[in-house]
């Protein structure tokens, strides 16, 4: 298949070296179309030298590898956030199953070729438009913001220092606990969390040192290579055009002023979107957990040491990318009985103690408050002990969602 691009072509050597660079309106014969997990299983199987495509595959990642672990090494951090993909019926198209989405290296393989090719294009708007690129930058984080997470860290061993981008990576490297695999993602989903927004902006407004980029430790950075879901790919491409000389730049496009309008409608649009995709998150989870009880592994995230607070505290379940705040229930648990340890993040009562970063077990469900309001409900299931204990529960309302049709209906972005 034929298609229409706009290309990075790249002359690289075996060690990733970057020889020569160029930038063409082109046309591309595609031979494939593969999923993530197809081209992951291409980068495993073993070297076949009749197999073209999977050694074209294979090539891709080991130079992914070494672009991955250069950036790395001056500084870029890797951080996670819980992300999750629905199940959907063939015929409703409502959501059956919620999932933790997967990745894999072929995820980090494509990943890596899209943050080269930004850097790179950022860079050669940047020479002919020093004053109308539009750029994006992550600013340096708020120190105070990384308090809660430094104090949290500390309570199990590890300290996190925040001198710089680099120092963080290293310190988040570093803390691991053997038997508790997760811990260490639980670590970079807060230290997500502690992060400024990036933003959109025209390179004129800023001195050259605030044009850095945080999280990628780049000194310059933009947005190219997804102009079918993002304006500000758009706008980068056709300033790329003018740039290589193969179309003239827009009018609106040599006006700082607009640029600057442009920038900040972009930034709060790109909120919007998030906030928006919360929310449709948050819907799809109520329509999958209405139909029955399940009972899955959290981790606990947060815990409220306020005293004049009411007691509880915040958990992820890593099997459905959901989080909840887990309120203890008055009806069981007296306030006298409650204590909270600021320095150890934690909370009990009687003899049980929910500390930061434990692993916990949860019964999920829907709870109808009223004919158009729902609201997700997490029961903690504690054994006082393995034998002849009963159970005891308390309860976590997630955000409840109104709706007034079950139905979620999708339309298909254009």
């Amino acid at each position: 298949v034929d298609r229409f691009a706009f290309s990075v072509l790249w002359e690289v050597t075996p060690e990733a070296e970057i020889v020569h660079v160029e930038f063409k309106k082109s046309i591309i014969h595609s031979i494939a179309a593969l999923t993530y997990q197809q081209a992951q299983g291409m980068i495993d199987q073993p070297d076949d030298e009749n197999e073209i495509q999977a050694g074209a595959v294979k090539r891709l990642a080991s130079l992914a590898r070494k672009f991955r672990a250069r950036r790395i090494s001056a500084g870029a951090l890797t951080l996670a956030s819980p992300e999750v993909k629905f199940v959907l019926d063939s015929e409703s198209l409502n959501p059956t199953d919620v999932q933790a989405y997967q990745l894999f290296e072929a995820n980090a393989l494509v990943e890596e070729f899209m943050l080269l090719a930004n850097v790179t294009v950022g860079k050669k708007i940047l020479r002919h438009y020093p004053t109308l690129s539009v750029l994006r930058r992550h600013p340096a984080p708020n120190r105070g913001m990384f308090d809660s997470l430094i104090s949290k860290a500390k309570s199990k061993g590890f300290d996190i220092n925040i001198e710089d981008s680099k120092h963080l990576a290293d310190s988040l490297d570093a803390a691991v606990i053997d038997d508790d695999p997760y811990f260490n993602k639980l670590l970079r989903i807060l230290s997500t969390r502690c992060m400024s927004p990036a933003q959109y902006f025209c390179s004129g407004e800023y001195k050259p040192t605030d044009w850095h980029h945080y999280g990628l430790a780049a000194p310059v950075y933009t947005h190219f290579t997804s102009p079918i879901r993002r304006y500000a790919d758009v706008c980068v491409h056709r300033l790329l055009a003018a740039a290589i000389g193969v179309d003239p730049l827009p009018l609106h496009l040599s006006s700082k002023s607009y640029l600057h309008d442009l920038a900040a409608n972009m930034n709060r649009r790109h909120r919007a979107a998030q906030l928006a995709g919360r929310a449709s998150v948050q819907l799809h989870t109520l329509i999958v957990f209405s139909e029955d009880k399940k009972e899955e592994d959290a981790y606990v995230l947060d815990v409220d040491t306020n005293e004049s607070a009411e007691p509880s505290f915040t958990v992820i379940v890593p099997r459905y990318g959901i989080e909840g705040r887990v309120r203890l229930s008055h009806s069981t648990i007296d306030e006298k009985d409650v204590k909270r340890d600021a320095g150890k993040h934690s909370i009990s009562y009687k003899d049980i103690c929910i500390s930061v970063f434990d692993r916990v077990r949860v019964r999920i469900s829907v709870n109808v408050l009223q004919e158009t309001q729902k609201e997700l409900v997490l029961e903690l299931i504690h054994e006082k002990n393995k034998t002849n204990s009963p159970k005891r529960k308390v309860i976590a309302n997630h955000e409840s969602v109104q709706t007034k049709n079950q139905n979620v209906k999708r339309r298909k972005e254009k």
